[in-house]
């Protein structure tokens, strides 16, 4: 899709956050702090483990290059551990056999989403922070500023659009509640190995991933997630919830502002026309 496209539905930030290069940049420091991890557990030598991390920089690897051969290998960590491991191998070709040690595809993979997810939902928490405190703001300031209610579109009784505004803020308050809770129980270490087993690991797999999800600051799951995607789906509800809140309020917003009824209008600076520059028997609130 192009961003054309994508434009439309996001923003720069959360597009930037999910952008090819931040991507490959989170999955080397999945292969980073999974050397480290290793090497601290006595499963790798330090050495090994030292220049492997030196080498997990993105600036070091051609992004375009990997993402292109990708879609042949059928999935980003192919290419992308196959560079690794050659680049290493320029510096220390012993270190390059521990590269992905006891690691499969899907662990970097899903560990590397964790970690981009993570900044983007810290994006969204701030626009959502925002908007909760402009609408008690408005809530505030317009407390007895009487609006017409209405039931199936039909004129019902007054209430205010203070109270209107305060009935926006509730339900985007509570989604950052539930939200800051799906996404601690969602972004988690996935480290299971080729069958979530962790074979390779000698036994110290719990201990490996403790030790990675310390460093990347990702819960430490206690079983591999590769096959059990319920908290993934839970963050996805929970983000829809927060959409479907967020269009109700653009949506009553639009029909408050429709010209024959004019209780809402755009602020618009004098001279520069648009709806607030209209008409209007009585003054809209401007929000």
């Amino acid at each position: 899709m192009s961003s054309i496209f994508e434009g439309f539905l996001s923003t720069p930030e959360v597009l930037d956050a999910f952008s090819e290069r931040n991507f490959l940049d989170a999955m080397l420091r999945f292969e980073a702090s999974l050397a480290r991890a290793q090497a601290g557990a006595g499963l790798i030598p330090e050495a090994a483990a030292k220049s492997i991390i030196g080498t997990c920089k993105v600036e070091l690897f051609d992004v375009a290059k990997i993402v292109r051969e990708s879609g042949r290998a059928g999935s980003i960590a192919i290419p992308l551990v196959k560079s690794l491991r050659e680049t290493v191998a320029l510096f220390n070709k012993e270190a390059a056999g521990y590269v992905h040690f006891g690691s499969t595809s899907q662990d970097v993979i899903d560990t590397a989403l964790a970690l981009v997810t993570r900044n983007a939902l810290n994006l969204i928490e701030a626009d959502v922070r925002k908007a909760v405190a402009a609408l008690l703001v408005l809530a505030r300031r317009h407390a007895g500023d009487p609006v017409m209610a209405r039931t199936l579109m039909q004129p019902a009784s007054v209430t205010s659009f203070g109270f209107k505004c305060a009935g926006w803020a509730a339900p985007l308050a509570r989604s950052l509640l539930r939200l800051r809770a799906a996404g601690d129980n969602a972004l988690a270490v996935q480290l299971g190995g080729a069958v979530g087993t962790l074979a390779q690991m000698q036994g110290k797999g719990p201990q490996i991933i403790a030790h990675m999800a310390t460093d990347l600051k990702l819960k430490a799951s206690a079983f591999p997630w590769h096959t059990q995607r319920d908290e993934w789906v839970a963050l996805g509800c929970e983000l829809g919830l927060l959409v479907g809140s967020l269009g109700k309020i653009a949506r009553d917003i639009s029909l408050m502002g429709q010209y024959e009824i004019g209780e809402l209008a755009e602020p618009t600076e004098p001279g520069r026309g648009g709806s607030s520059a209209m008409p209007h028997k009585r003054n809209p609130v401007a929000c």
